[in-house]
């Protein structure tokens, strides 16, 4: 006679088993369609509109856009109406770990005592303010105790709301330059080597990019001029020397990384270029000719125009040193941008965020306008320029069949008001609507 409890084991058993054949069953049924449709939709490719905008998606993927795609029976269709599809927007430069609170003073002070988890976890709701603006896809340039790369993990594995995230860690540049720490004294702070990105000499600079690497950074960024928010360097002289910066581009793309050089000056901008770097960052003080010279070597500007912006409308806030850099930067950038699209310079969107509020990053197109740019040229550089920088072009940029379900819906249509950026009506990433 079988006994009670192996019956029990038996019936336990079959319960299991009917549990395990449930659960691989709902994991093998196709995910639900949702199908996006609106008056207008942007081909990012070509560099218009096109109506109406219908995108079908399935899971995290588009299965079909454009004005002829088929509506596959018993999908979800969300009609947006007087709107425009747009792929989700490419930030190529933003810092997620921090952002400036109005208070230089306090700001530094926090920074000095706050430990890396509270900074981790008040950045999470930077990464949501971002993606709900329509950011769906990141390049966080440079922070510190690898908070970026946390946030990054965090978002890839569903824990954290945000867009997808392309880290470089520490940013690399020489002692007392803008990677390096504010002059607090020796004594109180310990001097940052290269595992920290600060190097001198070729061989410590080839040793900062490796322990990027060692530490899972996506890109390597690097400053080969001075920055406008730090204490100790003047913003537009050189602070490697063209050995330095050839170590740091040369290892960085023998270990098939894109490298974004930090240049507010024009003559660090040469030598980074000489260098072979794939993007100029800010690029305040450059002349004509090296904008030209971008053109010829197929190099990005990344101009953040947002950030220059910002802090020359908040000079007053800062520290004297700062305050004289922020509108000296604020004066040039502008006329730098229209010399750039006058030169035919490649451009991708990029805002600096964390300079200005995190989510609010969408200001960047107008002033891209408002300075030489159509609102078609603005959004390719938010879209299919970006991801070509980026190195994302297989899966993000387009509205394509097979790419990522990042998608925007905007009201109206942002070829005749580029201002719509700023107000997204639905954000989707990665398949899952974030904002509606």
């Amino acid at each position: 006679m079988i006994g009670f409890k192996s019956v029990r084991r038996v019936a336990l058993a079959a319960l299991l088993m009917g549990s395990v054949s449930v659960q691989a069953l709902a994991a093998d049924a196709p995910a639900p369609v949702t199908v996006l449709k609106a008056a207008r939709m942007f081909d990012a490719a070509a560099g218009k509109i096109v109506s109406p905008g219908v995108v079908v998606v399935q899971g995290d993927k588009i299965l079909a856009s454009g004005p002829t795609a088929k509506l596959p029976d018993g999908a979800k269709v969300i009609d947006l109406g007087d709107a425009t599809l747009t792929p989700g927007f490419i930030d190529s430069h933003v810092h997620m770990s921090g952002q400036d609170n109005g208070d230089w003073y306090k700001g530094f002070f926090d920074n000095l005592m706050q430990h890396p988890p509270e900074l981790a976890l008040r950045a999470t709701a930077y990464t949501k303010a971002m993606v709900e603006a329509g950011f769906t896809t990141v390049r966080d340039l440079g922070d510190s105790d690898y908070i970026s790369l946390g946030l990054r993990n965090a978002i890839k594995s569903g824990a954290v709301e945000g867009p997808r995230m392309l880290v470089a860690n520490y940013a690399i540049g020489s002692t007392g330059g803008h990677a390096d720490q504010d002059p607090i004294r020796p004594d109180i702070l310990a001097q940052a080597t290269p595992i920290k990105g600060v190097c001198n000499g070729p061989e410590e600079c080839r040793a900062a990019v490796r322990y990027q690497m060692k530490y899972g950074a996506d890109v390597i960024k690097f400053m080969p001029s001075g920055g406008v928010l730090s204490l100790a360097d003047p913003v537009d002289v050189p602070q490697l020397t063209q050995e330095e910066m050839n170590a740091i581009v040369s290892e960085a793309h023998a270990w098939k990384r894109k490298v974004a050089a930090h240049c507010h000056g024009d003559l660090a901008a040469k030598m980074a270029i000489k260098a072979g770097v794939d993007s100029i960052e800010h690029g305040t003080f450059l002349q004509e000719d090296t904008l030209k010279l971008m053109k010829e070597k197929g190099v990005y500007l990344v101009p953040t125009l947002f950030a220059t912006y910002w802090v020359g409308g908040h000079a007053d806030e800062y520290p004297p040193a700062i305050a004289a850099k922020a509108r000296a930067a604020a004066a040039q950038s502008q006329k730098m941008f229209s010399w750039a699209v006058k030169a035919g310079t490649k451009v991708a969107f990029g805002t600096d965020a964390a300079v200005e509020p995190h989510g609010q990053g969408a200001k960047e197109f107008s002033l891209m306008t408002s300075a030489g740019f159509t609102p078609v040229q603005a959004l390719q550089a938010a879209t299919v320029n970006a991801a070509d920088l980026l190195g994302v072009s297989a899966d993000s940029g387009t509205l394509d069949s097979g790419k990522r379900a990042d998608i925007v819906a905007l009201p109206g249509d942002p070829t005749k008001d580029i201002t719509v950026t700023e107000h997204p009506k639905l954000v989707m990433a990665n398949g899952k609507i974030v904002r509606e």
